[in-house]
This record gives C-alpha cells, structure tokens and sequence, in this order.
C-alpha cells in the first residue's frame, strides 16, 4: 500500500492512528504544512521502506527511534523542518531546548531568584526583630 499526497497543503498534524496502516509502504507527505509533532505509533508501520513524507513541513518535536524509524537515517527525510531535533539529525533535543531559551523564561528566572531572596531577607529581619527586642527588653 501507498500513501503519497505531496503538495497538497495539508495543514493540520499527522494523524495519530496513522500506525493502523500495518501494510503501508511507501509514505510522502512533503511539501505540505503539517504541524505538531511525529506519532509515536509509527514507529509500527514496520513494512515501510521509504519515507520522505517529514521534509518541508512544521513539523516539530523528537523523531522517533523505534523499529523502521531506526532503519530511516538519512538527515534529507526531515529537511525543512526546523524545531524537529533527535536522531539522525544533528541537532539533540536538549541542545535544542537550551538554544530556544525565550527572555521570558530567562525573565521569569530572575523574578524567581528576587521572590527567594525577598523571602530569605524577610525571614532574617523578622526573626532578628523579634528576637532583638526579647534581648533588649530583659535587659
């Protein structure tokens, strides 16, 4: 069985039953706008010997690595889409994680660090507060 729609605009995700197909073959679904990440349930599709269905879409997320996917190691299957990371490409998806650090999360770092130093400042002058006027108090 075959499944080649390429440019066909598609611009919602893959489905995810898509590992129903058992028999599928061959699987082309470049060139389109598909988003979202691959189904982890195609990695069932173990009849599939050719696969260039990845390239030019949005697709984003890990690529992944079980049963035919292992086999599929050629980088050119998931050109074009550029927040894909894991193997066979170069980029990991941890180094792609640190790369797409937004300043609202480095923002949002900062807030956290002046929250705890706020709360620790706090403490120290309350508890000193409290107890520095027991001290002078009896004496």
């Amino acid at each position: 069985m075959f499944l080649n729609p390429f440019h066909c605009q598609f611009t919602r995700g893959i489905p995810t039953n898509i590992g129903a197909l058992h028999h599928l073959e061959s699987l082309d679904l470049s060139s389109n706008h598909i988003s979202g990440p691959i189904p982890s349930n195609m990695a069932s599709l173990t009849f599939l010997g050719h696969l260039n269905y990845l390239s030019y879409n949005n697709l984003s997320g890990e690529i992944p690595t079980a049963n035919q996917f292992h086999t599929l190691t050629d980088p050119s299957i998931y050109e074009g889409n550029p927040h894909l990371c894991g193997t066979p490409l170069s980029i990991k998806c941890s180094e792609y994680d640190d790369e797409n650090t937004t300043d609202e999360d480095l923002d949002s770092s900062h807030d956290k660090l002046w929250l705890y130093l706020s709360i620790g400042l706090g403490f120290i002058v309350g508890f000193w507060a409290v107890c520095g006027s027991l001290v002078l108090k009896e004496c």
